[in-house]
């Protein structure tokens, strides 16, 4: 688990990978989704554009969401938790 920042949203990232684009810098993460968060990360989400911080590996930049998915977790039912695998591309 590794602090992330998204507009300066903190949240917990895990099985981060860095790479290298042919815009730029790219990270892929997965977020850890529980039902009594999922509302605050989907519309966080919704934004697409981001200030990407990741303070640990010395990342910061303008980063767009470039891939996206989740499990099939339902986030509806109370106490669930689902994998949000996100990976932005620095633009």
């Amino acid at each position: 688990m590794e602090p992330l920042l998204l507009n300066g949203v903190r949240l917990n990232m895990y099985d981060c990978k860095e790479g290298t684009g042919k815009s730029g810098r790219v990270i892929s993460f997965v977020l850890k989704v529980t039902s009594e968060t999922y509302h605050d990360i989907a519309v966080l989400l919704y934004e697409k554009t981001f200030e990407v911080q990741a303070p640990e590996r010395g990342l910061d930049f303008r980063g767009e969401i470039t891939n996206y998915y989740t499990s099939m977790t339902n986030l509806y039912r109370e106490g669930e938790t689902g994998d949000f695998f996100i990976e932005l591309t620095e633009v």
